[in-house]
């Protein structure tokens, strides 16, 4: 199977399965697991934050910043085409008891500054209180579109003129940092919390990294506890991460070449709407020919050994990654050819 579902299909590496086995292990709710607090560490310096959390997923990572940096009755402002919004089972409403109040996202991933300053709220009895800006880089739904320093930047000023804090869902803010050719501190320069995922593109098995202040990482370590996610000898899996950050970033280019060759191999099948020219990171999203629906087209070649997802009712996205080769990207375009041709 070509697996271009997600980039979560990723395996760990024999070197990351190597440092779990050996990993120096303690209790990390009691702050005593070395390896874990090695990770921490590394992500905080790599980030340019004052500390860092591990958790077992970068959906809790969102949720621990919504829950750290709002209290229930108040307003957060998140883009309508969010992570946050579409596949984090509405946690911020119902564990954080917010409003999650959605703005329109260009399809580049931006939320335009005077959208965002129209729709804080003015001070009113009647009204919630505006208090938290969601972002998203790598934008998923847009295609791993990239926000750049200069934007984020802008926009997190806008921000915390108006009072509001910012926190940045950077699942993949790597791939961003590795395509634009930065550090990813550049990147994350004046958000006030941001967290990233290890066990995407990044190849570790399991966990995201939530990065802020210290004071911000302490009240969300206890926020971790409340909900579950305080783990014991987590250093087990934090190893993988260490290996992850110290030995998967660079190779992140492979992905974006293969992304944009699929692109360009999609845009020479005839009927295939993409414009493999927007292709930054390695999300692809398509539309296949009019004549074949999306679901049956990702059935289709499910069956033929190429693996997609829908992303929406005419939409399929793609993520390329490290387990699947240039050499897959050729011979999924050529069952994809194949398969057109056969319907046609």
């Amino acid at each position: 199977m070509i697996d271009l579902y997600s980039d979560t299909k990723t395996l760990p590496t024999e070197e990351m399965r190597q440092a779990m086995y050996e990993a120096e292990l303690g209790d990390d709710v009691a702050g005593e697991d070395p390896t874990v607090n090695r990770l921490e560490e590394l992500a905080a310096k790599m980030l340019g934050k004052d500390s860092a959390l591990f958790t077992p997923s970068g959906i809790m990572s969102n949720l621990l910043a919504v829950l750290t940096q709002t209290r229930p009755g108040q307003e957060i402002l998140l883009g309508n085409e969010s992570h946050m919004f579409w596949y984090e089972v509405g946690g911020a409403s119902t564990l954080g008891g917010v409003i999650m109040r959605t703005v329109r996202n260009e399809p580049d991933g931006r939320i335009e500054p005077h959208i965002v300053a129209e729709s804080i709220r003015p001070e009113n009895i009647h009204f919630p209180s505006t208090t938290l800006l969601c972002l998203e880089n790598t934008h998923n739904r847009c295609g791993g579109t990239i926000l750049t320093p200069e934007y984020t930047t802008t926009i997190s000023e806008l921000a915390h003129k108006n009072g509001l804090l910012v926190h940045l869902d950077g699942a993949r803010i790597f791939s961003a940092a590795v395509a634009l050719n930065i550090s990813v501190k550049e990147l994350v320069g004046n958000v006030d919390s941001i967290c990233f995922c290890l066990s995407k593109n990044l190849s570790a098995p399991v966990g995201s990294l939530l990065c802020g202040s210290r004071e911000f990482v302490e009240k969300a370590r206890k926020w971790r506890r409340m909900v579950g996610g305080g783990m014991r000898q987590a250093g087990v899996i934090a190893a993988a991460g260490i290996v992850a950050l110290e030995k998967m970033i660079d190779r992140l280019e492979e992905d974006h070449a293969n992304a944009k060759h699929l692109a360009y191999g999609l845009a020479n099948i005839p009927g295939f709407i993409i414009h493999p020219e927007k292709v930054q990171t390695n999300i692809v999203i398509f539309k296949p020919p009019r004549n074949i629906p999306v679901l049956q087209f990702v059935e289709q070649m499910t069956e033929r050994g190429v693996r997609f997802s829908i992303l929406d009712e005419d939409k399929v996205r793609a993520i390329t990654h490290r387990m699947v080769s240039t050499a897959d990207i050729d011979d999924a375009l050529g069952y994809i050819s194949t398969f057109i041709k056969s319907n046609n």
